[in-house]
């Protein structure tokens, strides 16, 4: 079978499919009915974390260390955890980083890598991947300032895949295939750049 290529992401984006690899690192492509997104316009930082917000406790940068943070992502959450975050989907996604269509938000505290997440953006939908923290709150930080951008760039699309406990507190919903295709062709057929240089400032802290 031939490697997982960024060209391959790209056409899977497109039309709604996703790849995950097995424990064996064996590679499966997913197209969950229902699907989970996060309404952009509707998120609000939970009340517990504004204190933290309000204190600039970690220092936020983009596409600093995209491959740091999968690797973060990858690790396992318990010793009866499987990653489903190979070395070839690593590959892949650092070389859709390349082509600026996969991105990084990282929390910094003391100039140490604490948490993040990365997702792919084609057109006016962001996809989000994965997350993690060795912080508390650091991976809910990152989160907020992905909100942020999402909605200064005009994005449109959301989207979370599968509905779980950790996108719930997110305000993830899940909405019909069909219904998210439909959004899917509207947000990718429009423009929208994930990072301008004149925003940025805003974030490195």
């Amino acid at each position: 079978m031939t490697k997982l290529t960024p060209d391959d992401l790209i056409y899977g984006y497109i039309n709604g499919i996703f790849p995950m690899a097995d424990s064996d690192g064996t590679l499966y492509w997913y197209s969950p009915d229902p699907r989970a997104i996060i309404p952009i316009d509707t998120y609000k930082p939970p009340k517990s974390l504004r204190p933290v917000l309000n204190k600039n406790y970690f220092e936020i940068r983009f596409n600093h260390n995209f491959e740091g943070v999968m690797r973060g992502c990858a690790v396992a959450r318990s010793d009866s955890d499987d990653t489903w975050i190979s070395e070839e989907i690593i590959d892949a996604y650092t070389g859709l980083n390349g082509m600026g269509l996969a991105h990084s938000v990282e929390a910094y505290l003391d100039n140490k890598l604490v948490g993040g997440l990365y997702g792919v953006s084609i057109g006016a939908a962001f996809f989000g991947e994965s997350m993690f923290y060795t912080q508390p709150n650091a991976s809910k930080v990152a989160f907020h300032y992905l909100i942020q951008t999402l909605r200064q760039q005009g994005f449109e699309l959301l989207d979370t895949q599968f509905i779980n406990d950790n996108v719930r507190r997110f305000g993830a919903i899940e909405i019909p295939k069909f219904q998210y295709l439909n959004l899917l062709r509207q947000a990718t057929a429009k423009k929208a750049r994930f990072t301008e240089l004149e925003i940025e400032h805003l974030f490195n802290r």
